[in-house]
């Protein structure tokens, strides 16, 4: 019996001692799993208690244009955070608070009583201005607290507005570059934690832990700002004077597939976006409208036919009688009767719709609309910014003798003004296709090292240098003796083409006294450093030719622009050919070293503004040799 006994307390002791080291075994792998795996999770929400953030938002990085001039920028605009817990009298609280952000007693006392570590009252309470923030400031209320924080700021104001885009009140990208690129602009936001006890007091005795914001990427783009507020000019003026439905401008750079500039009308402040209707500002519409271009879209049935080796432009005849029948449809030239008897060269530079419609012919629907899918139509030119268009063109098993011979001419096809601008790029620098970019570099804002840059890309050749020479050479006998006249600049060799569009209507009708006008020019004509594309939405009170309205415009834009690129004057060329009422332009001639009398032999069709005294001309302006209006004034120095 007592034998007994001894081996079942063994077995008790031994069964405890298995129980126990199970137990043990357990705590040591739940501690070690504690410890190990979940410790750090833990450890995070166990200081999440304890802790309170004040978050400090980055500064979103500058937009430059192509020299470092800021198109968009940050201003300092702190943001009222809220600890509940910390705020002794919220009524007291919630009353100042309201007078000064100019929100309502009730909201700001809902928000600051909310069971929460820390809050903010928006949007009030976001980006405050600076007699706010002193206000606050001056207060000293328990539980509120200014975090660091900026508002973004456009020093052009409206300039580019559709291009650059605007942020949110959190400073996200909502539009244009901001958007496109809000991941690299946007940076990382850092944050002050300070440790509290459960009533949410703040705990001395232990440190702050600050983490630094980190700022966004600075992005350089290709803009030339100076380009772009001389097209910004001359489409205020252009509104101004024609009251139109809408306008555009762009102008890039053949060689690279850069964008100098692009601007459209209406436009906005993107400091105010809310203030204008979403139509407005979400249409870019130099990338989004899509429109029949008229006879713009002749340089690619022209390109097409050059490199076909199918027309001779000086040899080649075409007899213009003011229509051609197609399929039983009219096609009229512009010209009443016609231009006669012509070179190919003559239909080039008179536009003639039913010269065009020959070349179309001749090339036949594959060899042209193959050209025209290689020069980037009816797709996307992959240009960064959003909402660009397809543009829409004819199936080729869908084109019949009509549709060929309007596609030849820029009817019946549809277009975005950016794809224009690059197939005519592509026509005159040589064949290449390039794609359109903005954004150039993106630049660290500690170190201002460049880390990341975009090149130029090519699509491909389209056509070859002997025929984009050829087809530059008839563009700038356009501008200098055909109907792009206006767009002339002298001391500047500028070839481009006119466009007069119709526009078809709710109905599906081509509207009446109804066009979009345009013209599409670059310069120097031989070796071009710039594509300017200007169109204007049905102009009032005027003919509505795009060698009217547009063609001057694209003259001035390339006229100014070309010096601040530092393009200098040249005298070779192709010499403008003047109709009435042009007057020839007058050379100034060489005054330096004359006395003032001798001034009326040189003097016959130019009046004079003298400065200073003195026997003999020291200096003038204009300089000898450039040429002037018929009647402007020539200022000379006097000196002895």
């Amino acid at each position: 019996m007592r034998r007994v006994s001894t081996t079942r307390v063994k077995r008790r002791i031994v069964a405890v001692f298995l129980f126990a080291l199970l137990i043990l075994i357990t705590i040591t792998i739940r501690l070690a799993y504690v410890q190990f795996v979940i410790g750090d999770k833990l450890f995070v929400e166990a200081n999440e208690l304890w802790t309170r953030d004040i978050v400090f938002a980055p500064e979103r990085g500058k937009i430059l244009d192509m020299n470092g001039v800021p198109l968009a920028e940050n201003v300092t605009a702190p943001t009222v955070t809220i600890v509940p817990r910390q705020i002794i009298d919220p009524e007291l609280t919630a009353e100042q608070l309201a007078v000064i952000l100019d929100a309502s007693e009730e909201k700001v006392f809902q928000t600051i009583t909310k069971s929460a570590s820390s809050v903010t009252i928006r949007p009030e309470g976001i980006k405050i201005s600076e007699e706010q923030e002193r206000a606050i400031r001056t207060l000293n209320l328990p539980g509120v607290y200014l975090a660091k924080d900026s508002k973004r700021h456009y020093p052009y104001d409206t300039y580019l507005s559709h291009v650059l885009g605007f942020t949110g009140i959190d400073n996200q990208g909502l539009m244009g570059l901001e958007q496109y690129y809000d991941d690299k602009l946007q940076g990382k936001p850092g944050s002050l934690s300070f440790y509290s006890d459960a009533k949410g007091n703040r705990l001395d005795t232990l440190a702050d832990v600050y983490t630094q914001p980190r700022d966004g990427l600075h992005l350089k783009t290709t803009i030339n700002s100076q380009v772009q507020a001389i097209m910004e000019r001359e489409l205020d003026l252009a509104v101004l004077k024609y009251n139109p439905d809408g306008a555009m401008a762009i102008a890039v750079n053949p060689k690279t597939g850069g964008i100098l500039g692009m601007t459209t009308r209406p436009n906005f402040h993107p400091e105010n976006y809310q203030e204008v209707d979403s139509k407005v500002f979400d249409r870019n519409l130099p990338i989004w409208s899509t429109y029949e271009p008229g006879s713009t879209f002749k340089i690619i049935t022209l390109a097409a036919a050059l490199e076909e080796d199918i027309v001779n432009l000086e040899n080649d005849h075409f007899h213009d009688d003011g229509d051609v029948t197609v399929s039983g449809t009219r096609i009229r030239c512009w010209k009443s009767g016609g231009h006669g008897d012509q070179t190919f060269l003559e239909v080039v530079q008179n536009s003639c719709n039913p010269g065009f419609v020959d070349l179309g012919q001749e090339l036949g629907t594959e060899r042209l609309f193959s050209y025209i899918d290689a020069f980037g139509f009816g797709k996307k030119t992959g240009v960064d910014l959003s909402g660009e268009g397809n543009g829409i063109l004819f199936k080729p098993e869908n084109v019949g003798p009509l549709e060929l011979a309007t596609t030849a001419f820029g009817q019946g096809v549809s277009v975005t003004p950016i794809q224009q601008v690059m197939a005519v790029a592509a026509a005159v620098n040589g064949g290449y296709l390039y794609e359109p970019y903005i954004a150039s570099e993106w630049i660290d804002p500690v170190t201002e090292e460049v880390v990341e840059k975009n090149e130029p890309t090519i699509k491909k050749n389209v056509i070859s240098k002997e025929t984009s020479d050829e087809l530059k050479y008839a563009l700038e006998s356009v501008v200098a003796q055909g109907t792009g006249r206006p767009a002339y600049v002298e001391g500047y060799r500028v070839g481009g083409k006119t466009g007069t569009a119709q526009k078809v209507g709710p109905d599906g009708r081509y509207m009446q006294n109804n066009y979009i006008v345009s013209f599409i020019g670059f310069a120097p004509a031989d070796d071009p450093e710039i594509v300017v594309y200007v169109a204007v939405d049905n102009p009032k009170n005027t003919v509505q030719f795009g060698g009217v309205v547009a063609a001057p415009i694209v003259g001035r834009i390339i006229g100014d622009s070309l010096p601040v690129m530092g393009v200098e004057k040249r005298k070779d060329g192709i010499e403008k050919e003047y109709m009435w009422p042009e007057e020839p332009l007058v050379e100034v001639p060489d005054l330096v070293g004359l006395k003032p009398q001798k001034l009326a032999e040189y003097m016959l069709n130019l009046s004079v503004e003298v400065s200073g005294d003195g026997e003999r001309i020291i200096d003038q302006e204009p300089k000898p040799g450039e040429k002037v209006i018929p009647g402007s004034k020539i200022r000379i120095f006097l000196s002895d």
